[in-house]
């Protein structure tokens, strides 16, 4: 069992975040939720350029891939289209596309911007069309509540619903990261009493803990990659959104009580990572969902 990613894979991944530095993400995200989808459009673009749907057919692709998608905060279908439709049907690389997959996933994210929109009920896939929009915690995860239209193909949920876990678990990990960066910058340069406040020991165990959280939930997101397609598949993508949504939960507590009033305005781009980690919490499977198959998994 390896748990090292290849050394293609860390360059992908060092490729990504490059190119999210280049490119101006909180400004394509505030554009997303303003219905402005031409800066998201235009990075979905590079992304597909770049091969982003080929590094996540790989689960351990995947889980580097969305780790950084959830780093820089990047709006998008994405756990839909690149990491859950292709598990279950053909779907071209540069299409973005969505679906929702009731009861755990009910609304289809972003079902107004994307190419093709998909309804999946038990095994029956269908095109589907918009009925009406749903307010999010995070603006830049438009919801869609869907009809369905034309049956496409019956299929297999389970192993499509875990990718989409994994993604989501791995999309939190990585935002929860950037949370804790921004949160360790800003203890480093704001001073109080002259002396930076990241020095005082209150906050220096806040830091600590909500890094220990995120260092103690990547094996369990790695380790659930590894097991797709195994008989512990279920238990250990559920392990690993419970670990994540947790760690990255506390990154988020931890980021607003350092950045003090200023991180609770909407327009200081910390707002961007704090609405996408509570919303990601409750994505692809809430957290009472998740523990209890994990306690069913080892005979609760």
């Amino acid at each position: 069992m390896r748990f090292t990613p290849e050394p293609e894979q860390l360059a992908f991944a060092t490729a990504l975040r490059e190119l999210f530095a280049s490119s101006d993400v909180p400004v394509a995200a505030r554009a997303w939720a303003a219905g402005d989808a031409a800066p998201g459009r235009k990075l979905w673009a590079r992304l597909a350029e770049l091969g982003v749907a080929e590094m996540a057919a790989d689960a351990v692709g995947l889980v580097l891939a969305f780790e950084e998608l959830g780093r820089a905060a990047v709006p998008g279908p994405y756990v839909e289209s690149v990491a859950v439709l292709p598990a279950l049907i053909a779907i071209d690389a540069d299409t973005m596309a969505t679906l929702a997959m009731p009861p755990h996933v009910p609304f289809a994210v972003d079902g107004c911007v994307a190419d093709a929109v998909y309804l999946l009920r038990g095994s029956t896939l269908s095109t589907a069309s918009a009925v009406a929009t749903k307010a999010s915690v995070d603006r830049a995860r438009l919801l869609t509540e869907l009809e369905p239209a034309q049956e496409v193909a019956e299929v297999h949920p389970s192993a499509a619903f875990g990718r989409g876990a994994l993604a989501a678990a791995a999309q939190l990990l990585g935002a929860g990261a950037a949370l804790l960066d921004r949160a360790t910058d800003y203890a480093t340069a704001r001073r109080q009493f002259g002396r930076p406040i990241g020095s005082f020991q209150a906050v220096k165990h806040q830091l600590a803990d909500a890094y220990v959280a995120l260092e103690l939930a990547r094996p369990l997101l790695f380790g659930a990659a590894i097991a797709l397609g195994s008989a512990t598949a279920e238990r250990d993508v559920s392990a690993a959104k419970v670990a994540c949504s947790d760690a990255a939960y506390r990154a988020a507590r931890t980021a607003l009580q350092v950045h003090g009033a200023i991180g609770y305005t909407a327009e200081y781009d910390l707002a961007l990572w704090l609405t996408k980690v509570r919303a990601l919490t409750f994505a692809w499977g809430t957290q009472r969902m998740h523990r209890d198959r994990v306690r069913r998994a080892i005979g609760g």
